[in-house]
């Protein structure tokens, strides 16, 4: 091998390559790691055409900064989005670097629609379910209750809002929706008068049981007035409802199927 010129040579190009190569990365650590490009700020803006009404410096200094490791080159974004995101009110946060020493994080905040499960947690216009102060909530808009299985917040957020446009027919609108574990329906009503619709396929069958609950509310309101305190619309020839002077039930004649 030692009388093997050319092999010699390759040898020491690429051992002097690999030389140059670590000088090298060398250079560039030690530039990287130079004070200068220590972060020495991180301009939060919001990604809304509003401005950012929860989150402020106080939560994102407890909440995201400690989590916050590296420089301007070393900072990995991804563990930069993910501090951020876990900051309450957070829905969404994107994150850029900004020559030589800032970060820019843009914020989009969740926007509140009202209380999920047990009312210790919050549900989104969007239909994220998310944790933070009520109270703070309740200072934007007047919270409906929704409740589901897991999972099933969607849904129950898009039959909320069929509930809000069906009802709106009779000056009523939803104060509560609630999906049973059972896959059954229940609606609070704005007048205090709570709907029992009961399982059903589809929102076809949903919406012919609530089409045939405002047919006859006209009448139940002019002979009950504001004592109605709950109809049950499961029933396939007529409804069951309770009021504050008595209960009864009303036939009516339909192609609806069985009580579910």
């Amino acid at each position: 091998m030692w009388h093997d010129v050319k092999m010699l040579n390759n040898i020491s190009n690429a051992l002097f390559g690999l030389i140059l190569l670590a000088l090298l990365v060398t250079g560039v650590w030690w530039v990287i790691q130079r004070p200068m490009f220590t972060l020495k700020s991180i301009r939060v803006e919001s990604g809304q055409t509003t401005v950012l009404r929860h989150v402020n410096a106080l939560t994102i200094r407890n909440s995201a900064l400690p989590k916050i490791k590296g420089n301007f080159f070393t900072a990995n974004l991804d563990m930069v989005r993910l501090a951020f995101e876990s900051v309450p009110w957070v829905r969404k946060a994107s994150v850029q670097r900004e020559w030589p020493n800032r970060l820019v994080v843009t914020l989009e905040e969740h926007t509140p629609l009202g209380t999920w499960g047990e009312g210790d947690q919050l549900i989104s216009v969007a239909g994220d379910v998310f944790t933070a102060n009520l109270a703070e909530a309740e200072e934007d808009v007047d919270l409906v209750e929704l409740n589901g299985p897991e999972g099933s917040e969607k849904e129950v957020l898009a039959r909320y809002q069929n509930f809000k446009t069906w009802f709106a027919k009779i000056n009523l609108a939803p104060e509560s929706v609630s999906y049973s574990s059972r896959y059954a329906w229940s609606v609070k009503l704005n007048n205090g008068m709570r709907v029992e619709l009961g399982r059903v396929q589809d929102e076809t069958m949903l919406r012919q049981r609530v089409d045939k609950l405002m047919t006859v509310y006209p009448q139940l309101l002019a002979s009950l007035q504001d004592s109605i305190e709950s109809v049950d619309m499961r029933y396939p020839n007529g409804l069951a409802l309770k009021s504050s002077h008595s209960s009864m039930g009303l036939k009516k004649q339909t192609k609806a199927s069985g009580k579910t």
